[in-house]
This record gives structure tokens, sequence and C-alpha cells, in this order.
């Protein structure tokens, strides 16, 4: 297996109104999008062509959406980078230029 091309824990997972997970992961690795519960269950996953990662509309810094498949998922990363070696997830700008990056389609 390879080493993963980006992975984000403590990442907020909801899906609509409902939070499916308030530390889950998100992992993009071998061409796939993965969202996964703060236990490894995997709640969605996605071939990265299927995937589109936008910034939603009068939300914080610190959102992203990401569409798997026609499932919309609110993720709640971090609002800025973290410090080396410090914990927490990184912008979920850094997060839809990864989903880009590894689709092909550009940063």
């Amino acid at each position: 297996m390879a080493e993963p091309e980006f992975t984000a824990t403590g990442v907020r997972i909801g899906k609509r109104l409902r939070s499916l997970t308030r530390a889950g992961q998100v992992r993009i690795s071998d061409g796939r999008l993965e969202l996964l519960t703060s236990y490894g269950s995997e709640i969605d996953s996605a071939p990265l062509r299927a995937v589109r990662a936008s910034r939603p509309w009068f939300a914080p810094e610190d959102r992203a959406l990401a569409d798997l498949d026609g499932n919309r998922y609110l993720l709640t990363l971090g609002q800025h980078d973290p410090a080396p070696g410090e914990p927490g997830p990184p912008a979920a700008r850094r997060f839809i230029e990864a989903v880009r990056r590894a689709a092909g389609r550009g940063a």
C-alpha cells in the first residue's frame, strides 16, 4: 500500500444537519478519498474522479464540502495549518488543493 497523499485527523464530518463523527479522518490514497470515523470504520469512499471538493458559501474558513458520488459531506478542518509537530487537522484550503491535485485537475 502506498503512502497516503493527504491525511487529516480530528475532522468533524457531517451530512446535512447530522454529525457523523467529531474526530474523524480524511485520507487520500491510491486514487481514492476515504472518510473514516475516529475508530477507523469507513463512512464513505470514492475514486477521486467522482469527488468534488469546494468551500461552502458564507461559511467559516475551516469548512469544506466533499461530494462523493452524489453524497455531500461537510468537513470541519482547521482554520490554519498546525505548527510542525503539533496535532490538529490541516486547513480546509489544503484539503481542497490535495483533492484537485490528486485527481489531476490542478490546484
